[in-house]
């Protein structure tokens, strides 16, 4: 981490998520998120007019991702529903 990064944490009073070294799954799952967008938007469409265009397209991306998109790794549903369920389990968990 770059100590001009660091400082700037410092000032907007952030914490850097950063792992152990040799940590095998740190940041994986950005990366996995990062390679999906660049893989399912940024080299499929384009080439882009302006920045507007492309805040567009990310924003319906995003939307996409969250709400549509079936990830194997939350048993093929998306994002969106298993928040969903993680909110009910919750109120449940509270009102008993």
């Amino acid at each position: 981490m770059s100590i001009r990064y660091g400082e700037r944490l410092v000032e907007a009073g952030a914490t850097a998520a950063v792992g152990s070294v040799a940590d095998s799954y740190d940041g994986a799952m950005a990366e996995g998120l990062n390679g999906s967008f660049k893989a399912e938007l940024i080299d499929h469409h384009g080439p882009w007019r302006d920045a507007d265009q492309v805040k567009r397209a990310v924003v319906q991306w995003i939307g996409r991702y969250n709400t549509e998109r079936l990830h194997s790794a939350l048993g093929y549903l998306p994002p969106e529903e298993i928040e969903a369920r993680h909110h009910r389990s919750q109120a449940t968990t509270n009102f008993a």
